[in-house]
């Protein structure tokens, strides 16, 4: 067994850049100002020129974060996978790295998917899966193995031992073609991965793996299955310890809508339980979905230095068009959510970072709202805003967001039913599918508090101290920058607004 000293010192950082990574840097810096200022969010992630999705490798090292991505840089519209890069300090602010990775290698020729990073020693180590499609009218001819690059932060040189998990090491009863999105984790003396895979009756599994030394990976077993009772094939699987829990993450493909759940065909899943790393079994007592919203895929964790559980995800969902391709990109992240588990429910909210950037204070105490009312300074497309609406009589109320004379979207509650409604279909963003969700909200006191984070093509909404989240893009006009409030019934309510600078 080859000792882990021995594979990171082995590491060439004078390794010339390939011919496909020479190529996507060049286009990169030929191409990058394409994309006018205003035309960007203001603080949400979106890659340099051309088109994004899962969040990958989010991690801490040398005491920076690091996010990468799945990244196509040469059009608006998914294509041969590379790993884009952007740091940052505080989660707000984010540095554009050079593009990580190339499928450059014969093992990732066709794409390097989805995957995580952690440090060792003073290494940055990258495990990802290599794509293989050689034959595009077969997909049963996919394959899909795992690889691991290090690097130093800038540059990342990818093992000559890779893949270090081959197709020979899926257990039986398994699709082949669908084996991806490791996530790494040190516990112990053992490096542990879990990956998303396929089993043979078309519904999702997550498997365990170990080793020692990054290279040698060793079978665990099974931690669950979908038993097509959730989705079929499970993606980008997280599994993390948190407030004595382990918790899994991971996002259901073909996902059955349900009354107040799963609107969207992809959607998310958190499980709160318990891991027997022996034998890998996984129990776990809760199951629900991470986000209510209509964007939000692939979310990935990381632990701060102060011992924070930090989640990001990929503020879309697929098979849906993304307006924003005029102006150059497609695609973009949530913002970055402190993680908790309260009374068996995990609890998400804007990392506290964000307070620092607040400005211009807006705030009404006991506000009355009776039909519908437009208040003075309340506006804008790049605000944290919230409101408190006390247990009162009435039956509607209303956020109207993205407002101008010809569009609106539309946020309503209804206290009765217990209902957040989220309704971008008049917002003018020429999404041609979903375009309204629902949730049911429970409140102890019957009570409710709305914390809204806009920038300017999206909405980001934490319902009680974050109980529940819904995440969507809006991609409205940018001159329709107007809120109005509205209620059914005469109720007086707190708000207060900042702007994100």
């Amino acid at each position: 067994m080859k000792q882990l000293d021995s594979v990171i010192e082995g590491i060439q950082d004078s390794k010339v850049k390939s011919k496909q990574l020479k190529e996507a840097l060049q286009f990169i810096e030929n191409n990058r100002d394409a994309i006018k200022k205003e035309n960007k969010p203001r603080y949400h992630v979106i890659g340099d020129i051309g088109w994004i999705n899962d969040p990958n490798g989010f991690s801490c090292y040398k005491g920076e974060y690091h996010l990468f991505y799945q990244y196509y840089p040469y059009d608006i519209k998914w294509g041969p996978m590379h790993w884009g890069h952007v740091t940052t300090k505080n989660f707000i602010k984010w540095t554009p790295q050079p593009v990580a990775l190339a499928p450059d290698e014969s093992y990732d020729e066709n794409g390097c998917f989805s995957g995580s990073a952690i440090q060792v020693g003073d290494k940055h180590v990258l495990m990802y899966t290599g794509h293989l499609d050689p034959d595009k009218e077969n997909p049963s001819s996919i394959r899909q193995t795992q690889c691991i690059a290090i690097g130093d932060g800038e540059k990342y040189v990818k093992l000559k031992e890779n893949p270090v998990i081959k197709t020979e090491q899926i257990i039986s009863k398994s699709n082949l073609s669908d084996f991806r999105d490791p996530k790494i984790w040190k516990k112990d003396d053992y490096f542990y991965v879990v990956i998303g895979n396929r089993h043979e009756d078309g519904s999702g599994q997550i498997l365990l793996y170990k080793s020692e030394n990054l290279i040698d990976w060793i079978y665990v077993g099974v931690m669950c299955r979908s038993e097509n009772k959730l989705g079929r094939m499970w993606e980008c699987p997280d599994l993390f310890e948190l407030d004595g829990h382990d918790v899994l993450l991971t996002s259901p493909q073909e996902m059955k809508p349900e009354v107040y759940r799963f609107h969207n065909v992809f959607g998310t899943i958190y499980m709160i339980g318990k891991v027997n790393y022996e034998t890998a079994e996984y129990t776990y007592n809760i199951c629900d979905e991470i986000d209510g919203g209509l964007d939000f895929y692939a979310p990935q964790t990381l632990i701060t230095p102060d011992n924070r559980r930090i989640m990001i995800a990929w503020m879309q969902s697929w098979e849906r068009n993304i307006p924003s391709d005029k102006f150059g990109f497609a695609g973009m992240m949530t913002i970055p959510r402190e993680l908790t588990v309260k009374n068996n429910k995990l609890i998400q909210n804007p990392v506290r970072e964000i307070e620092n950037y607040r400005s211009n204070k807006i705030g009404y105490k006991s506000m009355e709202i009776d039909g519908e009312v437009r208040l003075d300074n309340i506006e804008g497309s790049c605000i944290d805003l919230i409101i408190e609406i006390p247990k009162v009589n009435y039956t509607t109320f209303e956020i109207k967001l993205f407002k101008n004379e010809d569009f609106e979207t539309v946020l309503s509650y209804s206290p009765k039913e217990k209902v957040l409604t989220f309704d971008r279909s008049n917002s003018g963003s020429g999404i041609n599918t979903l375009n309204k969700t629902t949730i049911k909200v429970e409140s102890e006191n019957d009570e409710i508090k709305l914390r809204l984070l806009i920038d300017l093509y999206s909405v980001e909404v934490f319902v009680n101290d974050g109980e529940y989240t819904m995440s969507s893009t809006v991609y409205a006009p940018q001159n329709a920058q107007g809120i109005s409030f509205y209620s059914d019934k005469q109720i007086c309510v707190n708000i207060e607004k900042w702007d994100i600078e």
